[in-house]
């Protein structure tokens, strides 16, 4: 028999056997050889090793549902946190708007009472300035269009108007102001633009 038939006769019968079975034991030693040192504990130290590998690999199974655990438990949250935000993440607004509507009420009572349409007025430009400044507080600013250049990314044009060279392609009128909220867009003005007849 040749020595690559008995090699494979060899992987044949191991391939049969589970870990249990091909265990080294330490009565059994192939050949008179130990382990690299020569006292003898080759085995054991395979046996060692085997152990270790075990323990690692329980270890790494119990990190391994920790952290399915904990990724599980941080869908939840994140979850929650979302619902949170859309249910409530405009509280600090509406908390700074309702002083406004109170003082509409008080305007609207008032001006039943004293019947003097100048006073009337004068109340509803402060409540009007009180609303400006507090959508200002939370990052809306108007858009400038009235003698600017038409920019589409800004304006939206309603009306094209017949002009002079001058005004060519500028904002005449505005219909309806637009805002930016943090510098982005959040509604363009709605314009009349003026265009040269050529």
């Amino acid at each position: 028999m040749t020595v690559k038939k008995r090699k494979q006769d060899r992987s044949d019968e191991t391939a049969g056997k589970t870990a249990e079975e091909m265990k080294p034991s330490a009565v059994e030693e192939p050949s008179g050889k130990t382990g690299g040192n020569g006292t003898g504990e080759g085995s054991t130290v395979d046996l060692s090793n085997l152990e270790e590998a075990r323990k690692e690999a329980a270890d790494n199974y119990d990190k391994y549902v920790r952290l399915a655990a904990d990724f599980d438990n941080y869908k939840k949250r994140t979850q929650k946190d979302r619902a949170d935000l859309l249910n409530y993440g405009n509280e600090t607004i509406i908390k700074d708007v309702l002083p406004i509507v109170d003082s509409l009420e008080r305007a609207i009572d008032h001006s039943a009472n004293a019947g003097d349409f100048e006073t009337f007025v004068t109340g509803l430009n402060l409540i009007l300035d009180q609303l400006r400044n507090t959508l200002e507080k939370h990052g809306v600013k108007s858009i400038e269009a009235v003698g600017e250049d038409f920019d589409p990314n800004y304006h939206e044009a309603m009306l094209l108007v017949e002009g002079d060279e001058e005004n060519d392609n500028k904002v005449i009128e505005e219909f309806e102001k637009g805002y930016l909220l943090n510098g982005r867009l959040l509604r363009p003005s709605k314009v009349s633009v003026a265009k040269t007849q050529r």
